[in-house]
């Protein structure tokens, strides 16, 4: 009986001994910011005090990290700083897709006096991921010494950070182009009628300030299956319905509302989808997004391929290819075609 007590306090005392040497462990992997169990995520030490740079936190599989003091590290670009345009093409794009930019860069975006008006465009873009990523920064360095277009700003370039992108652009142009009237968010895979938007925005009835137009989704149902890519569960957003918001494909803004959207963000927590978020920021500013004067002007999934007398009344519409965006573009310029 004796030698088995022994036996069973020397086996208490080895599973003790052993706990204690894991419990070190995890303190210190959670001081190196390399532990990512909930709970012990950022935990730091005496050594961390003289850290700068803060712990980075996940916020959820809902929620993106903004604000944080994201910087911009490419900005050569002289518009709005050296330019007051009239209408700023502004280009969310990924790094890597430098054909959809030359594309642009041959068609729509390459517009710079429509209607008398000047029209500039600027691609907006984070950081490259990938094991490939530093050679795709240098790329993008090279690309914008040729063409003075791109602003980068230092997050993580993603699907679930379009938010993040969204926010930065709209830093970026109340820093730097208060003085432009006008700026259209359009995602690289659309067709631009660059014309019928600029003719839509001088007409006396469009307002100067607090605007927002585009194809607006009014009434839209907070998904609560879970199954569903933009599922929302009841506790990020209790609402059955969002705040009216125009889709994130394409949408234009009087630029009076970047620095009034970016003035109550910090009070509604970001959601990754952009432009719900939007549209909770205009609906704590009271204001509310207009419809176009014609349905016709914003389409999200049309018939393809487009008639003339379509591409003569669209302002934005979603294309499948380069090619036939370049196609539409062309087509567009010729004489209007009659209905």
């Amino acid at each position: 009986m004796e030698d088995g007590g022994r036996l069973l306090k020397h086996i208490f005392t080895s599973i003790l001994g052993a706990v204690t040497v894991f419990l070190v462990y995890l303190y210190f992997d959670g001081e190196s910011g390399s532990w990512d169990a909930p709970g012990l995520r950022g935990v730091t030490g005496p050594s961390s005090a003289a850290v700068a740079e803060p712990q980075w936190q996940d916020p959820g599989p809902y929620h993106v990290a903004y604000p944080q003091n994201y910087t911009f590290i490419m900005d050569e670009t002289l518009t709005c700083k050296r330019t007051t345009p009239f209408l700023l093409l502004m280009v969310p794009v990924a790094p890597g897709d430098v054909a959809a930019r030359d594309a642009i860069r041959r068609t729509w975006g390459n517009e710079k006096l429509v209607l008398g008006q000047l029209v500039e465009t600027v691609f907006i873009l984070g950081l490259p991921g990938g094991t490939d990523a530093e050679q795709q920064q240098e790329k993008l360095e090279q690309e914008n010494l040729q063409h003075r277009d791109l602003i980068q700003s230092n997050f993580q370039d993603s699907y679930r950070n379009l938010t993040i992108k969204t926010m930065v652009m709209l830093e970026w142009l109340a820093a730097h182009c208060v003085r432009a009237s006008y700026a259209i968010k359009i995602d690289s895979d659309m067709l631009l009628h660059v014309q019928n938007l600029v003719k839509l925005l001088l007409d006396p009835s469009t307002v100067k300030q607090n605007y927002m137009t585009g194809l607006v989704w009014w009434h839209s149902p907070v998904l609560r299956n879970p199954f569903n890519k933009f599922y929302m569960p009841r506790d990020v957003i209790a609402e059955p319905e969002y705040p009216p918001y125009p889709l994130g494909m394409a949408y234009v803004m009087s630029l009076d509302l970047p620095g009034k959207i970016l003035g109550v963000s910090p009070q509604i927590k970001p959601l990754y989808i952009e432009d719900v978020y939007l549209g909770m920021c205009l609906k704590r500013l009271g204001i509310s997004p207009t419809d176009p004067p014609e349905n016709t002007m914003f389409i999200v999934d049309p018939l393809h391929p487009l008639s003339g007398c379509s591409l003569s009344k669209v302002i934005a519409v979603t294309t499948t290819s380069i090619p036939q965006m370049a196609s539409y573009w062309q087509r567009s310029r010729q004489p209007e075609a009659k209905c």
